[in-house]
């Protein structure tokens, strides 16, 4: 599942002249948590403010949210999201970033992605990604014997085969925080001693 299938796409922008009084009135018409601060140009970068700035930085100390700008308290340049980035690698961002929301951007300003629309979206229950990892790395590999018995093990396209399934195996490495100690084709290698330890082709 992409980030662009579960954002929110009514957005809500503010000026970052416009008070933070102004902003939190705004939150609360449109029933939102954050605003997207709005580009002075098409080369500027955008911002974003969130009810925790208000909290943190005004509210906290005590100040006046009439005469403070948005300016003064927003994100900016803001972390932002590919449309096409996969819902695990967003909520993975937001761990590693510490925020709980983000601009969907690509070209343009298409919506926001939040951790509640992760939550409440997503089809991380019913289709967990390390689960269907390991079916595609199965497949992967059955795939890769197949085309090895076929064409042969020092055939191109069994190197090719195999670097799928390297390729899939590094990512649920990546995605577990481990260390991928043996790859399938070091085990397709014990398997047939003849078959290439590297990437070396018959002509």
């Amino acid at each position: 599942m992409k980030a662009i299938e579960i954002a929110q796409t009514n957005i809500v922008t503010v000026r970052g002249s416009a008070t933070v009084a102004e902003a939190v009135q705004l939150m609360k018409d449109k029933q939102v948590r954050a605003l997207v601060v709005e580009r002075r140009s098409d080369d500027d970068a955008y911002g974003i403010v969130t009810e925790t700035d208000v909290a943190y930085k005004v509210i906290a100390f005590g100040k006046d949210p009439k005469s403070m700008r948005v300016y003064e308290i927003m994100s900016k340049p803001c972390i932002v999201v590919n449309p096409d980035l996969c819902v695990e690698y967003v909520a993975r961002l937001f761990a590693n970033t510490g925020i709980h929301l983000a601009p969907v951007i690509k070209d343009k300003l298409l919506g926001t992605i939040s951790i509640s629309d992760i939550l409440e979206k997503s089809n991380f229950i019913e289709a967990p990604r390390s689960v269907l990892l390991q079916d595609r790395i199965q497949k992967a590999i059955e795939e890769a014997r197949a085309v090895c018995a076929d064409k042969g093990p020092r055939s191109k396209e069994c190197a090719a085969a195999w670097d799928v399934v390297e390729e899939l195996q590094a990512e649920a490495a990546h995605q577990k925080a481990e260390r991928l100690t043996k790859t399938a084709f070091e085990e397709y290698c014990e398997e047939y001693p003849d078959a290439p330890e590297a990437r070396v082709y018959d002509n």
